[in-house]
């Protein structure tokens, strides 16, 4: 039976762009139980901006916690619970601009998020393409990652590339060595836009660590743009292997 819902949102103009890297650098922030995903024997991280709109915890919205943005890194994993096997995400880092709920996620579902100045902006680039770019400013430094997105909107495709990258509706993350924490995402398949362009500009190093700057200095195998919907977060439950 599906646990309480815990969080409902809005998750609008989702900016992805995606990385091949060794599969040896995830292994430290592999949940116990899980394996990776790849697609096409690739292994993949996904470098993601998004918007938070009409955030609610609990059913509660708290004032100047209801908009906002956020920017993570995340990887792709399998876990199998005996029955079936389910596709979900791990995030390596999580970026929004309110400590409160950086402090909530970091609590209850040992996430990894960190509060930084951040800010937004979407503006017309021409009659058919439109910029979408999230910024976050560490160390007094502003760091980037946007795209340039044709206004035309398709549904992803059954075996796409998008939907690997976009439909994955579990969450996972690790709690020690045999423990992990498992919690369900819940949202409508998403209509995606063409992107002809793309940026991102960060202290990789600072950020996310040495190792996966040869990663994410190299162009991407991929970026994706979804105009995203509403969607619920269910309150997890502890996996022991």
């Amino acid at each position: 039976m599906a646990t309480k819902t815990f969080l409902k949102a809005q998750w609008i103009n989702l900016v992805m762009i995606n990385y091949e890297v060794d599969p040896f650098i995830l292994q430290p922030h592999l949940p116990p139980g899980t394996v990776l995903d790849t697609w096409e024997g690739k292994t993949l991280v996904s470098m993601v901006g998004f918007m938070f709109k009409d955030t609610s915890v609990l059913g509660i919205k708290w004032p100047f916690h209801i908009t906002f943005e956020e920017v993570n890194l995340r990887f792709y994993v399998r876990y199998f619970d005996g029955k079936e096997w389910k596709r979900g995400a791990v995030f390596i880092s999580e970026i929004v601009p309110k400590h409160m709920i950086a402090i909530i996620a970091n609590t209850l579902y040992n996430e990894h998020y960190s509060a930084m100045p951040m800010k937004h902006e979407v503006y017309a680039v021409d009659e058919q393409h439109t910029n979408y770019n999230y910024q976050w400013k560490y160390k007094g430094r502003w760091n980037q990652l946007g795209a340039i997105v044709d206004n035309a909107r398709s549904p992803i495709q059954p075996g796409s590339a998008e939907e690997f990258i976009f439909e994955h509706y579990w969450g996972y993350n690790k709690l020690t060595e045999t423990t992990t924490i498992e919690y369900q995402v819940e949202h409508p398949s998403w209509n995606i836009g063409r992107v002809t362009d793309f940026v991102f500009d960060a202290d990789i190093a600072c950020l996310y660590g040495e190792a996966f700057v040869p990663y994410l200095t190299k162009p991407p195998i991929s970026a994706y743009f979804a105009d995203g919907s509403e969607i619920g977060v269910r309150m997890g439950a502890k996996i022991k292997i």
